[in-house]
């Protein structure tokens, strides 16, 4: 009954927020369980009561006064400072700089919509064709979801009730075995196509680059380093690099307009509340679920089929797979979690870290395939390409995307390892 209910009014075109509440309303009233009204605003602002989603907010105005206050700019002439005058130079520089901004914003239509403005004028000038550099840089925006700190690992962590900061550990090595991934495509998509060599830097003006954006450097340290030494939690982290993105923006490159500050709080609290409000949606949905024996009922076809963990895993993956290309990660990961997590964990012994970074990482691939790719087609709006051509263009990294997926599932400990 949940699940009809929810196809049909998804079908429709409705939000998925309103789906899930929709969805959960209906299996009220026809229980006849009218009780459980009582309790559908508690278990709706329940879903809000976590310290953990506090980050969400604080890395959101990150972004905004990194955007504002000229670090991202910076960070792509320092990551040009490392590399020399290769075939495909710049398209190295603009990886190196996604690595860079992953590092603070966790956002992928974020920082996508950024690098495009950036990155994509410059490597046009040097000789790329257009589809390809904003390939290239749509590409770069799924290592956001992955390296820390990402939002889909707050979700997650959230909703599993798990250490967030635990997670963002658990995604350091995956993050730097997609992004080297990456690097092998450039390496192959540039031998093929001829890609253009940049100028070799003097010295002097190398290290200026790495000078001028050392302090912009100090935001991703300021998260990752506080979250590692353990002076910080994920949430006291995001407010730590907030305050280091206003005074680095405001005083170090006096980029930052103090009348800018009022529309990024302003912005920041927009898009949070539409991810808040999903998430409140999902504690209802999840607790209908629950109700309905809806994980138990999953468990015993899994079962069915096989009892082995890999399998599992490889079911779940093909799975959500399909999931990504219809829905957002972000709802995505928000409707399979209070299903899958019980399952993968209770039945088949899974890590829960381990799961999540699967997960996440198979959602990933979402953003850059039709029919709904927030990501591509966030990159199609803000260059003017075909969403369709850039799908193209990008499959290479959408392959490595896949078997770097395929790794973890085999070896858990490239996850866990670090915990």
């Amino acid at each position: 009954m949940v699940l009809v209910s929810f196809l049909s009014i998804l079908a429709l075109g409705v939000p998925v927020a309103y789906v899930l509440v929709i969805t959960a309303l209906i299996y009220i009233l026809l229980s006849g369980n009218e009780v459980l009204l009582l309790s559908f605003p508690q278990q709706f602002f329940g879903g809000l009561e976590n310290y953990g989603l506090l980050a969400l907010p604080l890395f959101i105005l990150v972004g905004e006064f990194m955007n504002e206050g000229g670090i991202a700019r910076r960070l792509i002439a320092m990551a040009a400072a490392f590399i020399g005058p290769v075939r495909g130079g710049l398209a190295y520089v603009n990886l190196l700089a996604n690595m860079m901004m992953a590092s603070i914003l966790g956002s992928t239509v974020a920082q996508i919509t950024i690098m495009t403005r950036m990155a994509v004028p410059e490597m046009e000038r040097a000789g790329y064709s257009k589809d390809m550099a904003v390939a290239i840089t749509a590409a770069g925006g799924l290592l956001s979801p992955i390296i820390p700190p990402s939002m889909l690992f707050v979700v997650f962590g959230v909703i599993a009730q798990i250490s967030i900061g635990d997670l963002f550990i658990a995604g350091i090595i995956p993050g730097l075995l997609l992004s080297a991934s990456f690097f092998g495509v450039l390496y192959w998509l540039g031998i093929k196509h001829g890609f253009p060599r940049i100028k070799a830097a003097t010295p002097s003006e190398r290290l200026g680059a790495i000078r001028d954006g050392l302090p912009a450097a100090l935001i991703p340290l300021t998260i990752i380093g506080s979250i590692l030494g353990g002076i910080a939690t994920p949430t006291e982290a995001a407010a730590l690099a907030a305050v280091a993105a206003l005074l680095v923006g405001r005083f170090v490159y006096r980029d930052l307009d103090l009348r800018q500050i009022g529309p990024a709080f302003l912005r920041t609290a927009r898009n949070s509340a539409i991810v808040l409000v999903l998430i409140a949606a999902a504690q209802v949905f999840g607790w209908v679920i629950t109700y309905e024996n809806l994980p138990a009922l999953v468990a015993g076809w899994l079962q069915s089929v096989s009892d082995s963990p890999l399998v599992f895993l490889l079911l779940v993956n093909a799975v959500l797979l399909v999931i990504g290309m219809v829905i957002d990660p972000l709802a995505a990961l928000i409707l399979i979690v209070p299903v899958l997590l019980p399952i993968a964990t209770d039945v088949y012994a899974l890590n829960p870290f381990h799961f999540g970074v699967i997960v996440c990482l198979n959602l990933v691939l979402g953003l850059l395939t039709p029919p709904v790719g927030s990501g591509l087609f966030t990159a199609a709006v803000m260059s003017g390409v075909k969403a369709e051509r850039l799908a193209w263009v990008a499959l290479p990294f959408l392959v490595a995307t896949a078997l770097v997926l395929l790794l973890l599932i085999l070896v858990p400990q490239l996850v866990v390892g670090l915990l």
